[in-house]
């Protein structure tokens, strides 16, 4: 009896899907003028429900998906940008991505990836 109390009060989660890009990938916005490298992935939606409300919501991206954490640049500037994953395409130009804390995360780009660092968790 027990067990069918605790399940019938177990969370649901939705399932986890695998991330279609890698750390160190270089990819573009489909809509955006701007691409990154990731360096560094969340499962599913890890923002805040402001961040998430900003958008309009005729192009405000499901929950559900991998969102990436890029170093990204466009035409004016460089920053750090968080996109779901229906919003990123590879960005097959073999092209550095000229952030400046690109080094802090990675050591190279070779074949248009770039190598993670070594470096100590906290």
């Amino acid at each position: 009896m027990e067990i069918e109390n605790q399940a019938a009060h177990a969370i649901v989660q939705p399932p986890m899907r695998k991330a279609k890009f890698a750390i160190g990938q270089v990819v573009k916005h489909r809509v955006y003028p701007f691409r990154g490298v990731i360096f560094d992935v969340d499962p599913v939606f890890a923002n805040t429900e402001d961040w998430l409300a900003s958008i309009p919501e005729e192009v405000r991206p499901r929950r559900d998906q991998p969102f990436y954490h890029l170093l990204a640049e466009n035409a004016q500037t460089t920053y750090v940008a968080y996109v779901s994953e229906q919003n990123l395409l590879p960005d097959d130009t073999g092209k550095p991505v000229s952030h400046p804390q690109v080094p802090q995360f990675f050591k190279e780009l070779k074949r248009g990836h770039y190598v993670s660092r070594d470096r100590a968790l906290h």
